[in-house]
């Protein structure tokens, strides 16, 4: 076994890891409410940067300079100070539509999601937005979404700077093709397989002939997060950090 490429690892190392990667050399990353995996993903970034880029991570003093939670978010991301977020919904679908308010009839809906809060302005203006789902079903990914909180894609006649860049879940990652309106299978996660992939994903989508597997997370990697993100994520997320890598805050 390759000791750079180890074998223990949680799941959530690995997503984690995948998404780091994703946020590449940016400025600005900013996360969300309840988003323990891209929190640590950003951290992992800055961590791996010696400082760069700048992590703000909503409801945490320490990682953020503003003061009025989401009003003060929404202004940066429209000043172009924000490179990368983080979007989810209920339902996404092929085009990169998520819905993040309701299923079924409007009136009478047979499941309800927390709301759109802000994310198709979001969407349009923070260039690089990695959608995250770790529930990989045709129940999340659909061939159409209900409602459309935010869109994947716009019109040539609308002005639009941002959008999504990638779809990673519990079993794989997908890149989205901005011009096609198409997600694309770039890689399958260890333990998972393309069939698997297949008969729970509810679009379509592109993919390579030989569809490589998820690179494990190297050893500098997980000790970057186990030693550096872990005390520092204990802040914002206790459980998670003590979950996942056994870090309890004193």
């Amino acid at each position: 076994m390759n000791a750079a490429q180890p074998s223990a690892f949680r799941d959530e190392e690995l997503l984690a890891a995948v998404v780091a990667d994703l946020i590449g050399d940016v400025r600005h990353v900013a996360v969300g409410n309840a988003s323990p995996i891209p929190a640590t993903a950003s951290l992992l970034a800055r961590a791996r940067g010696n400082g760069r880029p700048y992590v703000s991570l909503l409801g945490s003093q320490k990682h953020t300079f503003w003061t009025d939670g989401g009003r003060e978010l929404f202004d940066c991301a429209g000043q172009g100070r924000i490179d990368v977020f983080f979007l989810s919904g209920g339902e996404i679908d092929g085009q990169g539509n998520i819905n993040l308010v309701s299923i079924g009839d409007p009136e009478k809906p047979t499941a309800r999601f927390p709301g759109s809060f802000g994310s198709s302005y979001l969407y349009f203006v923070v260039p690089k937005v990695i959608l995250f789902r770790t529930e990989h079903s045709k129940r999340t990914l659909v061939p159409k979404v209900s409602y459309i909180s935010a869109p994947g894609g716009s019109d040539d006649n609308v002005h639009r700077t941002g959008g999504p860049i990638a779809l990673i879940t519990n079993r794989c990652l997908f890149s989205f093709d901005a011009d096609a309106r198409r997600f694309r299978l770039e890689s399958v996660h260890p333990g998972h397989t393309l069939a698997e992939v297949i008969v729970n994903t509810g679009f379509e989508f592109d993919r390579p002939a030989d569809v490589p597997v998820t690179p494990s997370p190297s050893a500098e990697t997980l000790r970057l997060m186990r030693q550096v993100v872990a005390p520092e994520l204990a802040v914002v997320y206790p459980q998670f950090a003590a979950r996942v890598f056994g870090y309890k805050a004193a």
